[in-house]
């Protein structure tokens, strides 16, 4: 099994294994409640804050993108800075047509998302 292989499986397990609350309020930390919202596809900002405090949950499609999100993130900050992640979420991707991993993520793209997340750690 590679190293992005194991990864994979680490990151993987880790977003089922995760509280809802706490997954958004991990993702509302290191992307912030705005960018997190636009992944979840919720136009108010203010939904992550009650998912991460545990008194709303997200509909199920919203969920699906964080868990999809928190799961690419974790693959990521495993070699890189959450710095580098949340850029690396914003930034436009060659692997993805040059749109951003956000976007995708909202799209319900996830595994194009993935397969960006496991070519920039294989140096791509």
């Amino acid at each position: 099994m590679t190293d992005t292989s194991v990864r994979s499986q680490r990151a993987h397990r880790a977003s089922v294994e995760v509280a809802t609350s706490d997954m958004a309020q991990y993702l509302r930390e290191v992307l912030g409640p705005k960018l997190t919202a636009y992944i979840a596809d919720v136009a108010d900002q203010k939904a992550v804050g009650r998912w991460a405090s545990g008194t709303r949950k997200p509909q199920p499609r919203a969920e699906e993108r964080l868990r999809s999100a928190y799961a690419v993130f974790h693959l990521l900050q495993s070699a890189e800075s959450p710095h580098t992640v949340r850029a690396w979420m914003v930034g436009l991707n060659p692997q993805l047509d040059d749109e951003s991993p956000a976007t995708v993520l909202r799209e319900g793209r996830f595994k194009d998302v993935l397969a960006a997340a496991r070519a920039f750690l294989a140096g791509g």
